[in-house]
Order: structure tokens, then C-alpha cells, then sequence
């Protein structure tokens, strides 16, 4: 009795109106009642209360390519076995929904894109027809990535995958020119339910819907391809044609059991364990977002197609180093410093290994020495148990294109070799230079502010003139965004001309509070914010009267002074009733421009782990929740923010103050305070689309 007491609790949650963490916590991967299947799906796809969208279907069945699409439905119901009866009802249902979604998402249909495989397993939970629909639907947008054709983004970030785990069967099938697209298009098109069993198909989608992880289709196929490399290897050594082994690779999940599935999905969570976690969040949005032809999608694109390896970000690098590892097999970095001596001695990472990448053309000998070296310290740090070292090696280069030639030739050396868990830091040195800003004197070993390039950089970027952003410097590619906003708030009305209330300067640089004149010149007296309490606050802004936006220092008691009354939290939510969202779902969002993890700093002291999202016209603060849940807390118009401070002394604690000009001051209607790792990143990028908002003519 009390081994089936989860069913009894899972059908009593099922009654409420429960969501897919509390199906994962109930089940935990135990085989799922056929009964309760199709609710259970509802629930995990999140389409139980969505409306009847087959209502609106006309019934006209005129596609242009209808002919072919109403053959294919009858072929694949063919193959079913069903009795001639139900065969009929299939077929008509199954050209209905496609016939309706083409129409309803405007899309074409084509022979072999793994739509009718996708969608025949769920005739199997007898759900009418619009539920069917519903649910074809959700596992299409939500777990199909985009881009699945041949040559496409899919199996680029697919063989980087594989190159990780295992570089030797990458090199084999690269060097017999065998691209995963060849071999596992049908994979990721269906969910691996055109080359399945449908009872196997059934009991995978069990689990792959109540993991909720769209990248596990990534590491499902890799733990195939993993299973079969000794037969690839000999087919390979028994000199097998590309087209025998495309084959053997393409029917491989062909021998997949029942009994094999619950292995096979919890091989592939060890993977997904063991892979670092950039992997998921820099292809989130190219994978699983909404698809465009923007300029900077098909540059991300080109990017992932001629990436030497699996990129690691600078957040996860240096989270990484500081954490303690409680999970045994979780990703722990060995870091690898390629950049030159004299660049290494001016400013490192305490953790990092140093090997000089101009030795291994200069001085081979000395290189393969080096290299020996790296090995031995990585297998001692390894067995002390010490953060800076981890069996995955990642290599950092200058962040400059040129230089970081050198060190693409270090890292193709250990592929090569076929060494396992090799990653690249994605803008090498200066990401970490930039993410530790003014802390970096106390996170950086023998930092050498003279010698140091990246300050060297950028102190050329703050040696260029306030006035080179205005009309007679227009021509000027600019590097100071926060120039811009001079130029920008002088063009605006004549009413904002000559009393512009605060010079806008980068929240990172050491200097006090300046203003600027009319004329451009420099004021030594601030001006007056004034703040109101929570009951004053109408949210309105002046009729007629231009917005005026600054980045300033701040005062250490700001914060806690005026925001008494203010209610305690950090944003006031955009309704009585809380917004729960999906973490993977809302970050595929097409009008998200960037997000950025942070920490919310409630007046109390209290701070909560969140996310900063930047759209075009909003600031939108994501609370986390747990289990990728978040709770929307506020969304700020960006045109409403008309200051963003930081603290001298802390540079990444960062206040954005909302209000309205009011005389010759502010009017300060509310706040809201973060921490953020990347804050100068952050509020650049903030104050750039404040400034196309307020630049915008309607």
C-alpha cells in the first residue's frame, strides 16, 4: 500500500491546480499510470486550462502542398497496425491538426520534418481533438529546437557537445565528414519518436516533460552516440563506408527498450551534470527562442558555426571558483592563462595555470614542457580537493582577436589529443577585467595598473572629451555611451536646453558629482533630488515637460532615507495577484534584449536572488523562486527612470531612481536597488535604451 501511496498523492495534486514541480517531486522518475498520463502531460506542458483553438478551424482543407501532406498522414497511420475503423478517425484527426497549425502559424508543411511522428505518439492518451492539438503545439515551441535542417545551428552546438565528452568520436566522424545533421536531424525533429517504439517513446516523454529541460534531447542523443562508439570505432577501423555507418548511427535509438529508458534518461542528466552550464544559457535564446533574420541572430549563428569549442562565460568561471562544490560530479575548472608573460604578470587570476601560447611556435621544446607541467598541477589540485583545480580544462585568451589566434592554436592542440572537457572563457581576459571592475585590485593577483592593457584601454576611453559626443564630433564612432546622452538630452526640447541637471558619467570611474551647464561646461553644484512618500506617489509624469535622465555616485544614506514608507519592497508588482513564470520560457522572449542575474536589496537588508531584464521600453525584475520558477516583482517603464546611481565604495550596487523633473530638481517617486556582478555592463546598456526611448519621436 504504501509503495503506491505517490499515486494517490499525485492524483490528489492532479484535482488542484498543480504545475510541473510538484508532478517532478511526487513521481521522481517512477513508471507513470495510464491513467493519469494525459493529465499529467496537460499539467507539465502547461496547456490543462488553454482554450479550444480547434473551434476556430474552418474545416477547408486547400493547402497548397494538401495532396502530399493528406498521403503522408495515411502512410504513417498505416504503419501503425490499427484496425481499419480507427484508421480512419486517425488519419482525419491527424490532418486537421496539421492542416490547422500550418494555417494557424502560417507555416509549410514538408515530407519528413517530423510533424506527423511528433504527434501521432499522442493519439495514444485518447484525448479529443483540441487537447491533442494543444499538446502537439506546446512540445513544438517549447522542446523543438529551432533551426533543425540540415546544416543548421542544432547540430553545430550538438558537435560541440560531443567534442567535450568525447573529442576522439568527434574527430573520427569529422574526419569521415559525417555531420550530425546526417545522422540525428530525425532525432531532434520528433524527439526520437520516428525511429522509437511508441512504448518507449511514451515511457521517454514520461520523464523528458517532467525534467522540463529543452536541452535534454541534447544529451539523450549524446549518450546514444557514447553507447555505440566501440562499434563507430571498428566500423571506422574495418574501413565502413560514410553511408553504412550514417546507418548504423541513424537506427541506433532503434534498439532502445522500455526497460532502457529510465537508464537512458539518467545517463543523460549525468551528463548534463558534467557539462558546464553556459551551454544551456548562451543557446537558450538561439535554440529555444523565437526565430528572426536579424543581423545580430545570424552573427550569433555564424559564431556557433565556427566555434573551436564549447564556450564557458565569465559569470560561470568566476562562480565557479568561489563555490564549494557539494555535488561529487559537478563541472570544477582548471583554468588555463594563454596570454603572454609580460600580459600574465601585470594581472591573473590567483587560481589560474600560466602557459604562454607564443612558446609553442617560439620554443616548442619549452611548450611541450609547459604542457607536462599543466598536467601534473591539474592531477595535484585535483587531489587535494582544491577550488582552483577540476578535471575540466578551460582556456583563457586576451579577449583580442588578434592575439587570440595564438591561443585557439594552444587549445586545438589539446583536441587534438583528444583530452576531454576542454571549454574556451568567451572574451578571455578582459571579461574578467570587466566583470571584477573596481574590485579588481582585491580579486586580481599582481595587477599592474600601468602595464595592464585592458587599463590601459580604457583609460584612453576616459581620456576622450565630454564634447566629442556633441555636433561637432558627430562624425566619431564614439566609445563613451555616456557622452551620448549629453549630446541627446541637449537635442530634445528647448525647454531641457541650458538646464540640464546632471552630467552623465560611467558608474565606474573614481570621480564625485559633477552637473553640466547648458554651454557643456562643468558646475560644481549638485541638484536637488526630492523624494516622496508612498502615499504622494501618482506615477504620473508632467504634461509636456521632457524627461531628464543621469548616472551619478552616491551618497552612502540615500537609500535608506528616502525610501522610508515606501512599503519595504524592492518594486511594487504589477498587480494584486503574483506573476509566476518559467524562467527557460520567459528568456526566449524575442523583445528581451539582455538579462542579467543579480540580487535584489530589499530596505531592510535583506537581498533576494534575481534577474534584470532590459526590453526596449521596460525594466522587468524577475524574482527567483526555485525549481526555474520566478515571480515578476515589477516592471518599470524606462522612459520613468531619471537617475542610476552607485556607491563609491561599492560599484555594483546600483540603485535606478524613477520620478519626473520638478522645478529646477527631481521629483523621486520610487526606487529600486541590485547588486549586480556586471553592473557596468548593465547600466550602460540600460542607459542606452533610455535614451532611444526618450530619443523616440512618438
Amino acid at each position: 500500500m504504501e509503495e503506491n501511496m505517490w499515486i494517490i498523492e499525485l492524483e490528489s495534486a492532479l484535482l488542484d491546480d498543480c504545475n510541473v514541480n510538484d508532478i517532478f517531486t511526487i513521481c521522481q522518475g517512477k513508471a507513470m499510470p495510464e491513467a493519469l498520463r494525459p493529465d499529467v502531460w496537460q499539467v507539465c506542458l502547461d496547456v490543462r486550462h488553454k482554450s479550444d483553438q480547434m473551434s476556430l478551424f474552418n474545416e477547408i482543407y486547400d493547402l497548397p502542398f494538401q495532396s502530399q501532406l493528406r498521403e503522408d498522414c495515411q502512410r504513417h497511420v498505416d504503419r501503425m497496425g490499427n484496425e481499419e475503423e480507427d484508421k480512419v478517425s486517425v488519419v482525419s484527426d491527424l490532418e486537421s491538426i496539421m492542416t490547422f497549425y500550418c494555417k494557424n502559424r502560417n507555416l509549410q508543411y514538408e515530407p519528413d520534418n517530423g510533424w506527423i511522428e511528433l504527434l501521432l505518439p499522442l493519439f495514444a492518451l485518447k484525448l479529443n481533438r483540441s487537447d491533442t492539438f494543444n499538446l502537439f503545439e506546446a512540445i513544438r515551441d517549447t522542446y523543438i529546437p529551432k533551426g533543425c535542417k540540415p546544416k543548421g545551428n542544432v547540430f553545430h552546438v550538438f558537435r560541440l557537445l560531443l567534442l567535450y565528452h568525447d573529442p576522439e568520436l568527434c574527430s573520427v566522424l569529422d574526419t569521415k565528414k559525417i555531420t550530425p545533421d546526417l545522422y540525428s536531424l530525425s532525432w531532434f525533429q520528433s524527439l526520437f519518436a520516428s525511429c522509437s517504439s511508441l512504448s518507449v517513446i511514451i515511457a521517454m516523454w514520461d520523464l523528458y516533460f517532467q525534467n522540463a529541460d529543452p536541452f535534454m534531447v541534447f544529451f539523450l542523443a549524446l549518450i546514444i552516440l557514447i553507447n555505440g562508439r566501440e562499434q563507430i570505432l571498428q566500423m571506422k577501423n574495418n574501413s565502413s563506408s560514410k553511408e553504412e555507418i550514417i546507418k548504423f548511427l541513424s537506427n541506433m535509438p532503434c534498439a532502445l527498450e522500455v526497460d532502457d529508458v529510465h537508464d537512458f534518461c539518467s545517463l543523460a542528466q549525468y551528463y548534463a551534470l558534467k557539462t558546464p552550464t553556459s551551454f544551456k544559457t548562451d543557446f537558450l535564446k538561439a535554440l529555444y527562442g523565437k526565430q528572426n533574420d536579424s543581423p545580430r541572430s545570424q552573427e550569433e549563428s555564424t559564431k556557433v558555426s565556427q566555434a573551436l569549442c564549447l564556450p564557458v562565460s565569465v559569470y560561470e568561471l568566476v562562480e565557479n571558483s568561489a563555490s564549494e562544490f557539494p555535488i561529487p560530479d559537478a563541472v570544477r575548472f582548471f583554468l588555463v592563462d594563454c596570454r603572454p608573460a609580460e600580459q600574465y604578470n601585470a594581472g591573473h587570476l590567483s587560481t589560474a595555470f600560466h602557459l604562454d601560447c607564443n612558446l609553442m611556435l617560439q620554443e616548442p621544446v619549452a611548450f611541450a614542457t609547459a604542457v607536462q607541467g599543466l598536467l601534473a598541477a591539474q592531477r595535484q589540485s585535483i587531489e587535494a580537493n582544491s577550488n582552483a583545480g577540476g578535471e575540466h580544462l578551460c582556456f583563457m585568451g586576451s579577449g583580442r582577436v588578434e592575439e587570440d589566434q595564438y591561443t585557439h592554436m594552444v587549445v586545438a592542440s589539446f583536441l587534438q589529443k583528444n583530452t576531454h572537457y576542454v571549454s574556451l572563457l568567451t572574451g578571455g581576459y578582459t571579461s574578467i577585467h570587466d566583470y571584477f571592475g573596481d574590485h579588481m585590485a582585491d580579486c586580481l593577483e599582481d595587477h599592474n595598473v600601468a602595464k595592464c592593457l585592458v587599463c590601459q584601454q580604457h583609460q584612453q576611453v576616459k581620456q576622450v572629451p565630454l564634447k566629442a559626443s556633441s555636433a561637432s564630433a558627430s562624425g566619431q564612432s564614439s566609445t563613451d555611451l555616456f557622452s551620448k546622452f549629453s549630446a541627446v538630452m541637449k537635442s530634445k526640447s528647448a525647454e531641457v536646453k541650458g538646464k540640464l541637471l546632471d552630467i552623465i558619467v560611467n558608474p565606474s570611474a573614481q570621480n564625485g558629482n559633477h552637473n553640466l551647464g547648458a554651454g557643456g561646461q562643468m558646475q560644481a553644484a549638485p541638484s536637488q533630488d526630492r523624494h516622496v512618500s508612498a502615499k504622494e506617489r501618482q506615477g504620473k509624469r508632467y504634461r509636456n515637460v521632457a524627461p531628464v535622465f543621469s548616472i551619478d555616485d552616491e551618497t552612502e544614506d540615500t537609500f535608506n532615507s528616502d525610501l522610508n514608507g515606501a512599503g519595504g519592497e524592492v518594486g511594487t508588482p504589477t498587480a494584486d495577484s503574483k506573476e509566476i513564470v518559467q524562467l527557460n520560457q520567459y528568456f526566449k522572449t524575442a523583445d528581451i534584449i539582455n538579462a542579467f542575474k543579480c540580487q535584489e536589496v530589499h530596505i531592510n537588508g535583506y537581498m533576494y536572488d534575481s534577474h534584470l531584464i532590459i526590453t526596449p521600453s521596460q525594466l522587468v525584475v524577475l524574482r527567483e523562486l526555485g525549481r526555474g520558477q520566478a515571480q515578476v516583482m515589477v516592471r518599470r517603464p524606462l522612459a520613468s527612470i531619471v537617475k542610476i546611481t552607485a556607491k563609491k565604495r561599492h560599484r555594483d550596487l546600483i540603485t535606478f531612481k524613477y520620478g519626473f523633473p520638478d522645478g529646477d530638481g527631481l521629483l523621486i517617486t520610487d526606487m529600486d536597488r541590485f547588486l549586480i556582478p556586471n553592473a557596468t555592463a548593465a547600466t550602460a546598456l540600460v542607459a542606452k535604451h533610455i535614451v532611444n526611448v526618450l530619443d523616440d519621436p512618438k
